[in-house]
């Protein structure tokens, strides 16, 4: 199940939110003003935010990184509980963002969207716990920026196979991926299913009604 995340935004709107394919997961457009100075914009608007999805985002850490082109980075989630839902915006660059239910149990489980993140429209995605998360670098010096709502724990944090044919991700052809060491072992869906490592939904939901 894919979507593009190209849906254009209303122009009049200070943030324009659409639901992705996956339960709980949005992709939010800001205005992007623009002058003879540069660009300002605000990615996260917390009322826009909590009316759309529900609940606020809690913040407890912010997180950045920087790709060269062809770095995949994903899939990733946390053990729930405790959770962990992301806010991801491209701060710089250019990538393509992916979203996957891991969530034994949801609605949707299985599905996935992405969306193109670039500093033009500087879309955003909120991925609810339990959400999995990749995304691919398409040019040098991206930069990515996640707010998240619990601490890095590496002892929490898991990995699945991003070529695992149960995924079926479409990994663009032509391109040969940079993947760190983790990635590149991990295993595919089903033995994360057989080993426990997959959340369950209403885990998921039991962490997020403690955001409200």
């Amino acid at each position: 199940m894919k979507t593009d995340g190209r849906t254009a935004p209303d122009p009049a709107a200070p943030i324009s939110a659409r639901a992705l394919a996956v339960e709980g997961a949005f992709v939010f457009t800001p205005r992007v003003h623009r002058d003879g100075r540069g660009i300002f914009t605000s990615p996260l608007q917390g009322e826009e935010f909590a009316r759309t999805v529900g609940h606020p985002m809690p913040v407890v850490q912010t997180n950045h990184n920087r790709s060269a082109r062809g770095v995949l980075r994903g899939v990733h989630f946390t053990t729930t509980p405790p959770g962990q839902a992301k806010y991801v915006h491209c701060a710089r660059g250019r990538a393509t963002d992916f979203v996957i239910d891991l969530r034994l149990g949801s609605p949707t489980f299985g599905a996935w969207d992405t969306v193109e993140m670039d500093t033009e429209s500087f879309r955003s995605v909120y991925l609810p716990v339990g959400v999995g998360h990749a995304f691919l670098a398409l040019e040098d010096d991206t930069v990515m920026s996640y707010l998240v709502s619990s601490p890095y724990r590496p002892g929490l944090e898991q990995s699945l196979d991003p070529f695992d044919p149960d995924l079926a991700l479409p990994w663009p052809e032509g391109l040969v991926p940079t993947l760190s060491e983790r990635d590149a072992r991990a295993v595919g869906l089903a033995e994360a299913r057989k080993l426990g490592m997959l959340p369950r939904y209403e885990d998921c939901l039991a962490v997020t009604d403690g955001y409200a």
